[in-house]
């Protein structure tokens, strides 16, 4: 099992280019305010979690680090939603998106994935009879949510709710569509990707999803 020490676990999450740029006090307050944020939250911390809690921890010691060490809110919220969006490279998924086999593959890896690596605290829906250029699915309990929302901290989670539309909202001949999330409101987080005979702009027009 990967070790729930802060050291490893920013080293693994979205923020592990940015930190070492950081004054040292302030990456020594990170590791310190993320072991209490252990603590409080160790009935999460299981091995199917572990990348996860990476993200979630992570983010909420840098965000309030750095207004302990004088950014403002609005500051420390943009350095933290910059630098995890900017880690993102969607250019890989944008590529296999090209190929015929894309959505029966999704249909395929999400739901092994999500099992492999969702631990306590989650809980989703699947659906298994969509017709062959449609993959669904609802995530009815997130991690984000329930740790986030409980400490006020949901802005942080629409944030990371965020990095979907990076990874999924441009995919040649796909749609991604999502109405709602358990981080801005919603009652589940509402997937769906539709598959195309066209790229986008020939008979068909990209949703703006949330």
């Amino acid at each position: 099992m990967k070790r729930y020490e802060p050291e490893d676990m920013v080293a693994v999450s979205r923020y592990r280019n940015y930190f070492p740029t950081l004054p040292l006090a302030v990456q020594q307050d990170v590791y310190v305010r993320m072991r209490t944020l252990l603590e409080e939250e160790k009935d999460y911390c299981d091995k199917g979690n572990y990348d996860h809690m990476a993200q979630i921890l992570t983010s909420i010691a840098l965000y309030e680090v750095l207004q302990a060490h004088g950014s403002t809110e609005a500051q420390a919220y943009r350095a933290v939603s910059g630098e995890m969006w900017k880690f993102l490279d969607p250019s890989g998924m944008q590529k296999l998106a090209r190929r015929s086999f894309f959505l029966p593959l999704m249909k395929t890896i999400v739901p092994f994935g999500f099992r492999r690596k969702s631990g306590v605290g989650w809980r989703y829906t699947w659906h298994e009879d969509d017709p062959k250029d449609e993959f669904r699915f609802e995530c009815n309990e997130c991690l984000y949510a329930t740790i986030l929302g409980r400490r006020g901290l949901l802005k942080l989670g629409a944030m990371c709710c965020h990095a979907d539309i990076i990874n999924y909202g441009s995919l040649p001949y796909t749609d991604f569509i999502r109405t709602k999330t358990l981080c801005q409101g919603g009652d589940v987080c509402d997937f769906r990707f539709v598959r195309h005979k066209t790229d986008e702009g020939d008979g068909w027009q990209r949703t703006e999803s949330i």
